[in-house]
């Protein structure tokens, strides 16, 4: 049991110290070439990701979205659970409104290939301090959507609309 709770608290320690704060310059990279695409329709703004397969459907006070890149780790379930055995993109819907004045919720979302899905339900890896692994948003022949665990934990301006349009399950798929 004392092992589990180390274990635990060693989780939590790291995922503090190795967090990233997406307005690092050396970490962002706001997407403005063909992986996206706005597009208006009655339900709103639907941005089409054509490198992984997906669309993601928003509401009209989103028009003027960017998309924030980053990478999600996946660190062994060991003892010291300090090693990093996978890695993947995580891309962030970031509302037109945010800034590094009034920062607002992300939507963020997490690629996985069909290996590195199965590998973290079968607790090869962790993706997160926290005792529950990541959302499934959807899936592809290629690829796994999810939303990391505690994402919207610092309870930023909007993380209620974010909840709102993942309740709405706005992700689909393209066929391949």
């Amino acid at each position: 049991m004392k092992k589990i709770i180390f274990i635990f608290l060693s989780l939590i320690f790291m995922s503090g110290c190795s967090a990233k704060d997406l307005t690092d310059a050396s970490t962002v990279n706001v997407i403005a070439d063909s992986q996206q695409e706005a597009v208006s329709f009655e339900r709103g703004i639907v941005y089409s990701n054509t490198t992984y397969g997906f669309t993601f459907e928003l509401p009209e006070s989103w028009k003027g979205y960017s998309i924030v890149t980053d990478r999600w780790e996946g660190r062994a379930i060991t003892d010291s659970g300090q090693a990093v055995v996978e890695t993947g993109p995580q891309l962030s819907i970031r509302h037109p409104l945010w800034s590094s004045k009034q920062k607002r919720q992300d939507i963020p979302i997490m690629i996985f290939t069909s290996k590195q899905w199965k590998e973290l339900q079968d607790e090869k890896f962790t993706v997160s301090a926290a005792p529950i692994g990541p959302r499934l948003l959807g899936r592809n022949d290629k690829y796994f959507f999810a939303l990391p665990p505690r994402y919207n934990f610092t309870f930023l301006k909007g993380y209620e609309e974010v909840g709102d349009i993942l309740n709405s399950n706005p992700l689909n798929t393209l066929k391949s």
